[in-house]
């Protein structure tokens, strides 16, 4: 996978796209003076999480002994779970936070930015490819700045976009996604069996 596949892969599992709903929602409550500084921040903190993962992450699967392939199958799995809850999305709003209540760091940083599966694909990304950190770098700084100017601009892009076309671009990028997901569960287990093989 080179920078920009790796750049696109990272924005459509954030789905800024997608969260727009769930973070105007969040944020309706709050002054409006205030939304800018608070989804300034729990951006900043949702990168400084991301990088963390990126580089800390391959020293957890050391420590557990977790192979390659068994995080290639992994990673496939859960980005097919969120395509599909991007396809069919549940109803309800799961932030979880009283009226005028502050986020921080919970849903929007966490898990709405850097979630779990942003967070798996990061590792995978490590846990293939050590030596193209700096790519990795590029990529997650590339997707996180797409993402972060979307929702810095979520009025604007709900006004044009409207309910229903945000609706379908985020099932057209859960679409994308799967495939990706299926390419990524493929070449993990065609990884495996070669290596079974040849260990035999």
């Amino acid at each position: 996978m080179d920078t920009w596949s790796a750049a696109i892969m990272l924005f459509l599992i954030m789905d800024p796209l997608g969260n727009l709903p769930v973070f105007m929602s969040v944020l309706k409550s709050i002054e409006p003076k205030r939304r800018q500084f608070i989804l300034i921040r729990e951006l900043l903190f949702a990168l400084g999480i991301l990088f963390l993962f990126l580089f800390s992450g391959q020293s957890v699967l050391n420590f557990l002994n977790v192979e390659q392939e068994t995080v290639s199958i992994a990673g496939g799995i859960i980005l097919f779970l969120i395509a599909l809850k991007m396809i069919f999305p549940s109803t309800g709003n799961p932030s979880g936070l009283a009226v005028g209540e502050e986020p921080f760091l919970v849903p929007l940083a966490i898990p709405m930015i850097a979630g779990p599966s942003t967070l798996a694909a990061l590792i995978l990304l490590a846990n293939q490819a050590p030596d193209r950190m700096v790519d990795w770098s590029i990529a997650l700084a590339a997707s996180w700045s797409i993402s972060a100017v979307i929702l810095l601009f979520s009025n604007v892009f709900h006004k044009i976009l409207g309910e229903r076309g945000l609706v379908a671009m985020e099932r057209l990028m859960g679409m994308i996604l799967v495939m990706i997901a299926i390419q990524m569960l493929l070449d993990g287990v065609t990884s495996y069996f070669m290596h079974a093989t040849g260990a035999l």
